[in-house]
């Protein structure tokens, strides 16, 4: 059991390298792609009573599929006619240049470096498609701190006025502070779980550090479940079968 687990994280890793499909554009009548619909209506069902905007999409662990999620939710958002933004604000492995094969030469740190970079210059728009991204810009030695700073909060706002949702794709919230500091920031937070890759406790303690940082979490997005098995899930949260 072990090895097979083994096999899947390194599938999974080697997938996250070359960078992920966007399935709601390749595939828009799958059934993975109508699931992406489905978490884009939950999320906008929760959003009634609330002005949310800015959504941080994170996980327990790596290799839960947040990055995918991210991206085809960011693209279904567009089919509404949405002004979206994709930020790529995993600024220690970023992902979101190579599932677009967008350039990543400048990018967010490049705006939280330079307070006279033009947003025009810097954010990309994905070919044949109405979404736009940021991705990461050249790795930094502090992300925390870039992050936690008065720039980013000021950039956060710009994004606002600008785009109708902006979507930041974060590290695993167990793994470094960054998931959480814009946790406190977004509107929401939409937490992504894998099947057969997150592990108990990891969930119930991202779940404890969002928390603590009074994170409103929109939903669960429950990931990589064989289709015969997904009835049960329904009513927790969100439920995706993505396989990448």
């Amino acid at each position: 059991m072990f090895g097979s687990s083994r096999k899947k994280i390194m599938k999974l890793d080697s997938q996250q390298r070359k960078g992920l499909s966007l399935i709601s554009k390749l595939r828009p009548k799958s059934v993975i792609a109508e699931q992406y619909r489905t978490i884009r209506t939950n999320i906008q069902f929760s959003m009634i009573d609330r002005d949310v905007k800015s959504i941080v999409m994170t996980s327990s662990g790596p290799w839960e599929g947040k990055s995918t999620t991210a991206a085809n939710l960011a693209s279904v958002f567009t089919d509404q006619g949405k002004r979206v933004l994709l930020v790529d604000a995993d600024l220690r492995k970023p992902t979101v240049q190579r599932t677009f094969g967008l350039s990543n030469i400048v990018g967010l740190t490049t705006l939280l470096s330079d307070p006279e970079q033009e947003l025009a210059e810097v954010i990309q728009l994905v070919n044949g498609t109405e979404l736009h991204v940021l991705t990461s810009g050249p790795i930094p030695p502090n992300p925390s701190e870039l992050l936690n700073s008065n720039r980013m909060n000021i950039l956060m706002k710009r994004f606002e006025d600008m785009f109708d949702i902006i979507i930041y794709d974060m590290p695993p919230v167990t793994s470094v502070t960054d998931a959480q500091i814009m946790a406190a920031k977004a509107d929401g937070v939409v937490f992504v779980i894998r099947h057969g890759v997150s592990q108990k406790d990891s969930v119930l303690n991202a779940k404890e550090l969002l928390e603590m940082v009074n994170a409103n979490i929109l939903g669960v997005v429950f990931n990589g479940v064989e289709k015969k098995n997904t009835q049960s899930y329904y009513g927790y949260g969100y439920t995706s079968e993505v396989e990448a």
